[in-house]
């Protein structure tokens, strides 16, 4: 084990709180109108139902709580959010704007997999389940 190997646990909670948090603005713009935006989706429209799911998934996945389930979730709504709003202007992330949407995707669903690690509610309830490398 190399002395990086030994932080990799908090760096993967470091991940998933700022990049929750990030996800989390997106919902307070989009809801709550904070920080200022041009963006005021009408209440059950497709980007109001995505604002919900940003501003109640970003919280979830800050504090560690129900972390796959929720980033499960969360990387479904991105993909879709792609193909639905950022595909159909080119297919090319960086000329349609739907770059962070990949990205989020995908590190959402690398928490799926990983879990939320050791600086979360789900660690502190022992409700994580510890992964092994294994190699050949």
């Amino acid at each position: 084990m190399t002395t990086l190997d030994r932080y990799a646990p908090q760096v993967l909670s470091v991940l998933r709180i700022v990049s929750a948090l990030i996800f989390f603005v997106h919902g307070t713009q989009k809801i709550l109108g904070f920080p200022a935006s041009d963006m005021n989706p009408a209440a059950f429209s497709m980007p109001w139902i995505a604002g919900i799911l940003e501003l109640v998934g970003g919280a979830l996945l800050i504090l560690g709580l129900f972390t796959r389930p929720v980033a499960f979730v969360l990387s479904g709504l991105m993909a879709f959010a792609y193909w639905i709003a950022h595909a159909p202007q080119s297919l090319y992330p960086a000329l349609n704007g739907g770059d962070a949407a990949i990205l989020f995707c995908f590190v959402f669903l690398y928490f799926v997999f990983a879990g939320p690690g050791p600086w979360s509610l789900d660690a502190a309830r022992g409700n994580t389940h510890r992964t092994t490398h294994r190699t050949a």
